[in-house]
């Protein structure tokens, strides 16, 4: 489903800032935009930045679940830096949006990405709903079987007996015991 992307450019909070951006919301079944201006307060402007296919697929059907099932469903947006020269005037690239919160996760987790959380629109959280009653399949519960290895065995210290020093802290005491002091 194409899902537009609205961004709001904000003046900032800091000397260090000139500007604020944000993913605020997303549109469903949007055209293709090119950072449209949708609506002007005074400094604050927001754009339709951008129009981005959300796909949905079977295998992560237990992300869209925990996704929307929380207790505000949402979309993430995952925006990339630009640093061609109209960088001042459409800053950010849109590489993706997705319903699924782990694979958020995942391009938050490099860095390299500014992944943004906006409230899903209810006729996307219906569409999300459908797609998971369709294809989830709940998987069973498969309890692990335990190593065969003896975990009762005793150790006779922590050290390492090969070392034959009088100040170390961890010699294993069989060492001790045998007479061996350097």
């Amino acid at each position: 489903m194409p899902v537009g992307v609205v961004i709001r450019r904000a003046p900032g909070v800091t000397r260090w800032a000139a500007w604020s951006w944000r993913a605020v919301s997303v549109l469903p079944g949007a055209g293709a935009a090119d950072w449209r201006e949708l609506r002007r307060d005074g400094d604050t402007v927001e754009y339709h930045a951008a129009t981005a296919v959300m796909e949905l697929h079977g295998a992560e059907t237990e992300s869209y679940l925990q996704g929307i099932s929380a207790r505000v469903p949402s979309v993430y947006v995952v925006m990339r830096a630009r640093v061609a020269e109209d960088a001042a005037a459409r800053p950010f690239e849109v590489v993706l949006v997705t319903a699924s919160p782990f694979e958020a996760q995942d391009y938050a987790d490099t860095g390299e990405e500014i992944v943004e959380k906006v409230a899903m629109p209810e006729g996307l959280v219906a569409w999300v709903r459908e797609f998971v009653e369709e294809h989830h399949q709940e998987e069973t519960f498969k309890k692990r079987r335990r190593d065969k290895a003896d975990v009762s065995r005793v150790e006779d210290g922590i050290g390492d007996p090969r070392i034959h020093q009088i100040s170390d802290v961890y010699r294993a005491p069989a060492s001790l015991r045998k007479g061996r002091v350097h």
